[in-house]
């Protein structure tokens, strides 16, 4: 049972090792689940594929279906570093840039290049960031 603080998704073990424990979800939008799926042809199922850390005391084999969690906090957090830090510099670059230069096509390249830098930094990054997300597999 999920807690309300809690993301939950079920999801089959694929491979095993001693540090980490590699788990397949299917993420699934709301159409999937729709009984005219099939007609409609909107469906969107994604496998994805998550590392978690292997619990050495819990015994689970290649294939076993598991639940794997995080904390709602840590979703809203992938959708700041993802979404809303990025939309937020897009728009101050857009926005300053428009008394600088006149030219819209370069404005809007700048802007773009501007956050093209800021997912550099998020990539450069990403190892510091893996160690703040953390699943479990209950």
């Amino acid at each position: 049972m999920a807690k309300k603080n809690e993301i939950v998704h079920s999801g089959k073990v694929v491979h095993i090792d001693q540090d980490f424990t590699t788990v397949e979800i299917m993420v699934s939008s709301a159409c999937s689940e729709c009984h005219a799926k099939g007609l409609c042809g909107m469906s969107e199922e994604q496998e994805k594929v998550i590392m978690v850390p292997t619990d050495p005391y819990t015994v689970r084999a290649v294939g076993d279906i598991v639940q794997v969690k995080t904390k709602m906090s840590m979703g809203l957090k992938a959708v700041w570093i993802s979404y809303v830090i990025p939309l937020a510099i897009l728009m101050i670059l857009i926005l300053s840039l428009s008394f600088v230069i006149d030219n819209e096509f370069l404005r809007g390249g700048v802007a773009i290049a501007g956050v093209g830098v800021y997912y550099f930094i998020i990539w450069l990054f990403r190892e510091k960031l893996s160690d703040q997300f953390e699943f479990y597999i209950n």
